[in-house]
C-alpha cells in the first residue's frame, strides 16, 4: 500500500524521535550482529519471496543474504573499533603564528537518512543492504523507500530488522519503510531528512539528486545512477589469450542476466586475427548462455527496444543477436562497431549508454590512438578494466591505457572481471558521474563517511567535552594528538 504524504511525514518524525538512541555504539554494533543474524534464521522464507518477486533464483539469492548479513557484521566492527570517528587533538601551542588554541575534532550522524532500494539487489542494496547498514552504524535512523518490484520481500526484510532493534534494546522506528512513487518524492523534500542514498537509473536518481538540491536546505545525495563499464583488451593480451578473455567475458556480461550494475557493457577489441578469435569464443559462450528473465517487464521492454536501435545503427553487427526470447524472457547477445564509429559526435553515441540487460557492444579498434580517442569520450563509470599480457610476455601499451582508463571510474582492474564486489576495506565502488553522484562509495568500510559530519570543539573545557574527545580517551577510540597517532 502506497504511503501518503501524511503518513511519510510520520515516519520520518518517528525516526528523528529515536535518533538519541543510536548513540551508543555497543547498542548500535549489537543491533547490526543481531540484524545479521536473525535475517539468516529467516533466510527460507526471505529467499522464497524474493525470488517469487525478482525471478532471480535461490543460488543467487542465497548468495546475496550471505553478503547482506556479512556487511552488517562488518559495520559491526567498524563501529566497535571507533576509527570511523576520525577523532584529531591538537593541544594549544603559543609558539604558533599564528597561536594554536586547543582544537579536538571528531564525526557525528547527520541524521535521518532517506535510503531508495535497488531494483536488482533486494537484499544487498535494499531494506537491509549496504547504504542501511551503514547509515545505521553512523548512528542515523533510516527510513527506506521500498522498490515496487519487491514490496513482499521488503516488508520481511524490515520486520527482520525492526525485530532485531527490539531484541536489542533499541526502539523500532530506528528502521522504517514506506512504498509508492509520491512517498519517495516526499522523503526527499521532508524537512527533517538529512540525507539520501539512492541505487537505480540515471532518470530517476538525477531526479532526486535536483529535489535534494532544490531544497531550502540542500541534503547530501549519494546516488548510483548508471554505468558502461569499459573493458580495453591490449593487441599482446589478445594475442596471448583470446580465448580465456572471450570466455570470461561472456560469463561476465551474462551473469545475472546482465542486470548487475557493474557489467561489462562496452569493450574494446583490437583488429585482426588475434581480435577475431576473441570474438570467436564470446560468441560460443554466449550462443549456449540460456534466455533469462529481467526483473520486470518495463526493464524487459527499455533492453528489447535498446538492442534494436543500437542493431540497426550503420556498421552494427550482431555476432549474437540479443533482444526478446519469449513472452517474459530474454536472450543474451553483443554488438560490433568499428571504434572509428565513436571518435566524435553522432548517432553511434548512444552505444556509449548503458544498456540494462545480457549484452555487450564490442568496438573494433586499428590503433592505441583510436582506442584513446574512444576513451576520452566515455561517461563516468564505477568499473574500468584493462585485459593486458602477462609481464614475461610483455605489453608496452598496458601502462598509457591504464593510465587513460584510470579517470574513467572508482574501481580499476587488471586481467579480471567487474561483476563481484567485494565488501572490504580497500573496496570503493562509486566513481565520476553518473555512475554515481559523489565521490562516496556505497561498498566497503568507508561507506559510513556518507552519513557524518565533523565538529571542531575549540578551547572547551574538560566537563563539556563529549567523551570521544576527552583528554584521558574513556572510550579507548583510536585517535591523532597533535599529529600523531595515539
Amino acid at each position: 500500500m502506497e504511503a501518503t504524504a501524511e503518513e511519510v511525514d510520520r515516519v520520518v518524525r518517528a525516526a528523528r524521535a529515536v535518533r538519541d538512541a543510536l548513540a551508543d555504539r555497543a547498542a548500535r554494533a549489537a543491533f547490526l550482529r543481531t540484524a545479521a543474524e536473525l535475517l539468516e534464521e529467516s533466510g527460507e522464507h526471505i529467499i522464497e519471496a524474493a525470488d517469487a518477486e525478482t525471478a532471480l533464483g535461490p543460488a543467487r539469492l542465497t548468495g546475496e543474504l550471505a553478503r547482506t548479513a556479512a556487511q552488517l557484521r562488518a559495520f559491526a566492527e567498524v563501529v566497535d573499533e571507533g576509527a570511523y570517528l576520525d577523532v584529531h587533538i591538537d593541544h594549544p601551542d603559543g609558539s604558533r603564528t599564528p597561536p594554536w588554541p586547543d582544537l579536538r575534532r571528531y564525526k557525528i550522524p547527520l541524521g535521518v537518512v532517506a535510503v531508495y532500494a535497488a531494483s536488482n539487489f533486494p537484499l544487498a542494496f535494499s531494506v537491509p543492504g549496504g547504504d542501511t547498514a551503514s547509515a545505521l552504524a553512523a548512528g542515523c535512523p533510516v527510513v527506506v523507500k521500498a522498490h515496487p518490484d519487491h514490496p513482499a520481500t521488503s516488508e520481511l526484510c524490515a520486520s527482520v530488522l525492526r525485530r532485531a532493534a527490539a531484541r536489542t534494546g533499541l526502539p523500532e522506528d530506528v528502521l522504517t519503510l514506506v512504498h509508492g512513487f509520491d512517498a519517495g518524492v516526499e522523503l526527499i523534500r521532508h524537512p527533517l531528512v538529512s540525507a539520501a542514498g539512492f541505487t537505480g537509473s540515471v532518470r530517476g536518481g538525477r531526479a532526486l539528486f535536483d529535489a535534494a538540491a532544490a531544497r531550502p536546505t540542500p541534503i547530501p545525495f549519494h546516488g548510483e545512477l548508471g554505468s558502461l563499464n569499459p573493458v580495453v583488451v591490449t593487441g599482446p593480451a589478445a594475442a596471448e589469450r583470446a580465448g580465456e578473455i572471450g570466455a570470461g567475458l561472456g560469463g561476465s556480461m551474462t551473469l545475472g542476466a546482465g542486470q548487475f550494475c557493474t557489467k561489462p557493457g562496452f569493450v574494446l577489441v583490437p583488429e585482426g586475427a588475434a581480435g577475431d578469435q576473441l570474438l570467436k569464443t564470446l560468441t560460443e559462450t554466449v550462443s549456449s548462455t540460456g534466455s533469462g528473465v529481467l526483473l520486470d517487464h518495463r526493464i524487459r521492454d527499455a533492453f528489447v527496444t535498446g538492442v534494436r536501435e543500437r542493431a540497426a545503427l550503420p556498421d552494427v553487427d550482431a555476432p549474437v543477436t540479443p533482444g526478446a526470447a519469449g513472452e517474459h524472457t530474454v536472450s543474451a547477445g553483443f554488438l560490433t562497431v568499428p571504434a572509428a564509429r565513436l571518435t566524435g559526435k553522432g548517432p553511434h553515441d548512444t552505444l556509449l549508454e548503458e544498456c540494462f540487460g545480457p549484452v555487450t557492444v564490442v568496438a573494433r579498434y586499428a590503433s592505441v590512438d583510436e582506442v584513446a580517442a574512444v576513451l576520452a569520450r566515455l561517461p563516468g563509470n564505477l568499473t574500468a578494466t584493462l585485459q593486458t599480457a602477462t609481464e614475461e610476455a610483455g605489453d608496452p601499451d598496458a601502462a598509457p591505457l591504464l593510465a587513460a582508463l584510470t579517470p574513467l571510474a572508482g574501481r580499476i582492474l587488471v586481467n579480471g572481471w567487474p561483476t563481484g564486489v567485494a565488501v572490504a576495506p580497500a573496496q570503493h565502488h562509486g566513481g565520476p558521474y553518473p555512475a554515481t553522484t559523489s565521490t562516496s562509495t556505497s561498498v566497503g568500510a568507508t561507506a559510513i563517511e556518507r552519513w557524518l559530519r565533523p565538529v571542531t570543539y575549540q578551547s572547551t573545557p574538560e566537563t563539556l567535552l563529549p567523551p570521544e574527545l576527552r583528554e584521558d580517551n574513556p572510550l579507548g577510540l583510536p585517535r591523532r594528538v597533535d599529529g600523531r597517532r595515539a
